[in-house]
């Protein structure tokens, strides 16, 4: 089998595993694995089969839709850093300094095209962010692992600190952004069922081409991934180094923090004081594990994890626990980070079938 097709079939096998972890934990439970495929089918089309009556409601897509802007464009970004070398665990903090930048500009700074000018805020700044554990890796070749793990924590205390301090803001939450500002249109909501639908999927669709453009198709990408291939074989072809590293993790933490400004921009409305993290960074890691960091193999395993996230309620009304998505989730990941076994088992299915085609 050549390393094409393992790079489609591994991952549709742990797809495929995973859901089936989660059937035989359903059967364990004794709940009906048909109420986990009739919910997820519900919150990716809006049809319910168990009330066919009702046809499709559109609301349901279109939350779907909404939960996987922001997983994808962090899946984009840990891709994007893992095909030059990196891997950007601190997605999770330049997504909040993404929201922080967005946020406050609208707040502060009226002006026209303000949606515009706040979502390449939210980018420079996840950029800027994601500056400070690659300039670390170049400079003292300390971990952008260890790093990015502790500047997440820092994002989000500061993030909590300036927008605490913004004009109207309340201990959860800062006022709405001027309507300027945000993805949202009456156009969207009406469409789908007055769902939080906005904008930002142009903003993900333009990222996908981009990503697969830059890194599959420009020199400057190929100087990226042989970096990140061999640092010392691309330092002896003429490749400077340390600023290959320094720009695969300011594009990767700038896509990242377009995921913050969608969020403040589209999904919400308003800055959110926060307790706790959202993990879109972590999901971002599982997204392009899953997607073999390829942009097309990313829009599909982000659209998947985006529907076993929204489907959670889906599921409980039909009686599934909401831990079976997370079960189904995590085995996903299990199983594609167990690849090599995989890959084994494959290998002597495809060996037992040519040796019988022979």
């Amino acid at each position: 089998m050549n390393k094409k097709n393992e790079k489609i079939l591994v991952p549709l096998v742990a797809i495929f595993i995973g859901i089936l972890v989660g059937c035989i934990m359903l059967l364990l439970s004794g709940k009906s694995i048909s109420a986990l495929f009739v919910g997820l089918i519900k919150g990716l089309v809006g049809f319910d089969f168990y009330k066919p009556q009702l046809g499709i409601n559109l609301r349901y897509p279109g939350e779907f839709l909404v939960s996987a802007m922001p997983i994808l464009l962090t899946g984009l970004a840990i891709g994007f850093a893992y095909r030059c070398g990196m891997f950007n665990i601190g997605a999770e903090g330049q997504v909040i300094m993404g929201s922080l930048a967005s946020c406050m500009l609208a707040i502060l700074v009226p002006m026209p095209f303000s949606a515009v000018f706040c979502l390449i805020a939210g980018a420079i700044f996840g950029a800027l962010w994601a500056f400070i554990p690659g300039f670390l890796k170049c400079k003292f070749n300390i971990s952008e692992v260890v790093t990015g793990i502790m500047l997440n924590y820092t994002a989000m205390y500061g993030a909590n600190y300036f927008l605490r301090n913004l004009p109207g803001s309340n201990p959860q939450r800062t006022v709405d952004i001027p309507q300027n500002a945000k993805l949202q249109t009456e156009f969207l909501a009406n469409i789908s069922q007055n769902s939080r639908l906005h904008w930002g999927f142009i903003v993900v669709i333009i990222a996908l081409i981009v990503y697969w453009f830059i890194i599959e198709k420009t020199s400057f990408g190929y100087s990226l991934r042989a970096t990140g291939f061999n640092k010392e074989g691309a330092r002896y072809a003429g490749i400077k180094v340390d600023r290959s590293i320094i720009y695969s993790i300011m594009i990767s933490g700038a896509l990242a923090g377009l995921a913050g400004a969608i969020i403040v921009q589209g999904t919400f409305g308003y800055g959110r004081i926060m307790v706790a993290q959202d993990n879109y960074g972590f999901d971002g890691i599982a997204v392009a594990l899953v997607g073999a960091s390829n942009a097309i193999g990313i829009l599909f395993s982000g659209m998947l994890f985006a529907l076993l996230k929204v489907s959670q309620p889906i599921l409980q009304i039909n009686g599934i626990p909401k831990e079976i998505g997370e079960i189904i989730s995590s085995s996903i990941v299990f199983f594609v980070a167990l690849q090599y076994a995989i890959k084994i088992v494959l290998a002597k299915f495809t060996k037992k079938d040519s040796g019988g085609a022979k």
